[in-house]
């Protein structure tokens, strides 16, 4: 369908598709140079013993994502993707400096609240600027090539940044190309990126949906508690997030502790990442043909075993083993939650539901970094794994209880 030279669907708009595709991988990038270097960092060179302490810079990044994301999703309602993608690669730009002269690890915490900043305004509007351009038809591909450019952006920055610590030390080159990408996400942003939000108002008129806004309360209520089918997936989506946190900050420690190289640490986090981005390729294409709810209700289960299976220690393929399989069934549940949330919400209050749902998924960094530190404090890290293989295998039955198929709604 098509109005005023506006038109839904992947090929009619695919160059645009493509360039919030490549604005996806750089993205992933920019932070992909703090998954492997800053935890490192503050072992080795701030001397971090304390496992919350270490934490506590992806508490400061979750809750600053988490709650940017929620308000991201409306201001772009309102005032348009483009505006609030540009300056969210605009309020990047000191992070990189700050990582690079922090006298101590505090900073490195405080700077991490910009980085949640550059994350939610920046993701949340590429996601969001994919499912417009899309419309109905074929949104688990869409979402699937939008987590498979973030995750594979993630992996490969990680390893790009790892193998600059390991060959030139841990500051400042990986951050030097840090610096790059976000300068070169916001030179593409302001000069190529056009404005999306007219796709959303074309499907609201396709649907016959009335064009009034719901209110942000109305919004967070009904994604939060409201709906089933929204609630199911909001605390997936924060569930989820345990597995991510663990591999950004206490999986390279207990890596470390395994006399494991600094390089293969960078490796083997990378893997996962890749196999994450690469595998959300099929399965967002797969949630298209066989629904939503079993790839999620699955995945939980068997991330849950994945990560049991990364507890147990051993040689170093087998870490690589683990990062495959961890990443192979996080892919099932990913951006089949997401294509949930879009079958849903109204196009009018698209990028607000999303902003809801992105808020409680994120939030986990903040509160499972806490709470994983604590236990790895107090019981070791091993702990920390056996609690968050618990957490997911529960929140698969709240999922199989509570969520009703959404496909059918979307065709």
């Amino acid at each position: 369908m098509s109005y005023g030279g506006t038109r839904l669907g992947l090929r009619a708009n695919l160059p645009q598709f493509v360039l919030f595709s490549v604005l996806t991988l750089w993205i992933g990038w920019f932070l992909g140079m703090e998954r492997v270097v800053v935890p490192v960092l503050a072992s080795d060179y701030f001397h971090v013993s304390s496992f919350v302490l270490v934490m506590s810079f992806i508490a400061s990044f979750g809750f600053t994502k988490a709650i940017l994301n929620m308000f991201a999703g409306r201001w772009s309602d309102g005032v348009g993707r483009r505006p609030v993608l540009i300056l969210g690669w605009l309020l990047g730009i000191p992070v990189p400096f700050i990582l690079i002269f922090a006298p101590d690890w505090s900073w490195v915490v405080a700077v991490n609240i910009l980085m949640g900043f550059n994350q939610a305004l920046t993701w949340t509007m590429t996601v969001t600027s994919k499912i417009d351009l899309v419309g109905p038809s074929n949104r688990g591909l869409a979402l699937g090539i939008n987590e498979f450019a973030g995750y594979v952006g993630q992996a490969s920055g990680g390893v790009i940044t790892g193998l600059l610590a390991a060959y030139y030390g841990l500051r400042p080159y990986p951050f030097y190309f840090g610096l790059a990408v976000v300068l070169l996400g916001l030179a593409f942003s302001f000069l190529l990126a056009r404005e999306t939000k007219g796709h959303a108002q074309l499907e609201a008129r396709m649907n016959n949906n009335p064009s009034d806004r719901k209110s942000f309360f109305g919004i967070f209520a009904t994604t939060t508690w409201r709906d089933r089918t929204l609630f199911s997936c909001s605390q997936a989506g924060l569930v989820e997030k345990f597995t991510d946190t663990l591999v950004w900050a206490l999986y390279p420690l207990f890596l470390v502790a395994e006399r494991v190289s600094v390089l293969d640490v960078a490796m083997i986090v990378g893997v996962y990442q890749l196999v994450l981005g690469v595998s959300q390729l099929f399965t967002g294409v797969l949630s298209d043909r066989i629904g939503r709810k079993p790839p999620i209700v699955s995945g939980m289960w068997l991330m849950s075993v994945g990560i049991l299976l990364a507890a147990r220690g051993g040689s170093v393929p087998y870490f690589y083993l683990s990062s495959v399989v961890v990443g192979l069934w996080m892919a099932l549940v990913y951006p089949v939650l997401l294509a949930v949330v879009a079958d849903v919400a109204r196009p009018e209050d698209r990028g607000g539901s999303l902003g809801v749902y992105r808020f409680w998924r994120d939030s986990e960094y903040g509160f499972g970094a806490a709470a994983m530190g604590i236990i790895a404090d107090a019981s070791g890290m091993v702990s920390a794994f056996y609690f968050s293989t618990l957490a997911l295998l529960l929140s698969g039955f709240l999922v199989l209880i509570f969520m009703k198929e959404t496909l059918h709604r979307q065709r």
